[in-house]
C-alpha cells in the first residue's frame, strides 16, 4: 500500500511548516498560522458534454 501524499503548503498563510494534526485521516495544523485545516478527496468530476464549460470563458 503506498503512502498518501501530504500538502507542501498551508493553504492560509503559504508557510511549509506542516505537521499531522491528532484530528485523523488528512488533518495537518501550519505552525506558522496555527491553524488547523483538513484534506478531503471529494471524487472525480465528471467530464464536460460540450466545449465550453458554463461559467467559464473560452480562451
Amino acid at each position: 500500500m503506498s503512502e498518501r501524499a501530504a500538502p507542501f503548503f498551508c493553504p492560509y498563510c503559504g508557510d511549509e511548516d506542516l505537521r499531522p494534526n491528532e484530528q485523523g485521516h488528512g488533518a495537518w495544523e501550519c505552525a506558522a498560522c496555527s491553524r488547523a485545516f483538513q484534506l478531503k478527496f471529494l471524487g472525480l468530476l465528471a467530464p464536460a458534454t460540450s466545449g465550453n464549460t458554463p461559467g467559464r470563458e473560452e480562451i
